[in-house]
């Protein structure tokens, strides 16, 4: 492997000749990619592009098998699993498909986990929380249960819960996959519009054309390599990075 360079200072995520597998089976081969703060950068391409797999690698979830992974300047690829952990429970946010809230607490207290798990003051937090449900229009749902909640309602919980510790990095996972049209289209114009208030930076994947609109620029992937580069283009000489980083 080829000596990795310093991360641009403009980046806050970095990532360079990423490769992962899954049992075997290829993930991601020789994906490069930039992203500065405050940016929302869409990864899109069909289903089993990489796109899930490249999100979880640049968040710290799982470890390349070659390249590396940077944010803010540190390696997240070095960092052990409870480093990680704490990166991306202090910085990060996440929204996924499934709105995975907790049934037992109220819409509210959904919203407030990350402030309530890193030790914000019980009424601090509930302010929060309560704040963000009120920026998603959901404010008056927040003593409800999550059973009680549409789908589209639901997302918006969790994306409240995405957001209310306001990270520095929010990874959306296909976050509107479950959603009809108008519903997607409303939740990708709250999150990022949340996002550029706050100076957030937005990794957001999907396959429609809805995603890349939204963000300010697109990364195409296609059999886990940037759709540009195409298969056959090596990912992992300095040569083939630079072109994968410029199709970003």
């Amino acid at each position: 492997m080829y000596a990795m360079e310093a991360p641009p200072d403009s980046d806050v995520l970095w990532a360079r000749s990423v490769h992962y597998s899954h049992d075997g089976s290829p993930g991601i081969a020789g994906v490069s990619v930039g992203v500065r703060r405050g940016e929302v950068l869409a990864v899109t391409g069909p289903r089993g592009s990489g796109k899930t797999t490249l999100l979880h690698c640049l968040s710290g979830r799982l470890v390349p098998r070659d390249g590396g992974v940077w944010f803010d300047g540190v390696p997240v690829h070095t960092l052990g699993a409870l480093a990680r952990e704490r990166l991306r429970r202090d910085r990060f946010g996440w929204i996924g498909p499934e709105p995975a809230l907790l049934p037992e607490l109220t819409v509210w207290e959904n919203a407030a986990l990350p402030l309530l798990v890193a030790g914000t003051a019980h009424r601090t937090a509930r302010r929060t929380a309560c704040e963000w449900l009120d920026r998603l229009d959901i404010g008056g749902l927040a003593r409800k249960r999550p059973g009680a909640l549409t789908r589209a309602e639901a997302q918006r919980a969790a994306l409240a819960r995405a957001l209310v510790h306001e990270p520095a990095v929010v990874f959306a996972d296909e976050p509107t996959a479950p959603l009809h049209r108008a519903e997607r289209a409303m939740l990708l114009r709250t999150l990022t519009t949340a996002a550029r208030s706050h100076g957030i930076t937005v990794v957001l994947a999907g396959h429609g054309e809805d995603t890349a609109a939204t963000a300010d620029r697109s990364l195409p992937l296609l059999d886990g390599r940037p759709a540009a580069a195409g298969p056959g283009v090596p990912g992992d000489t300095p040569e083939g990075q630079a072109a994968c980083s410029l199709s970003a």
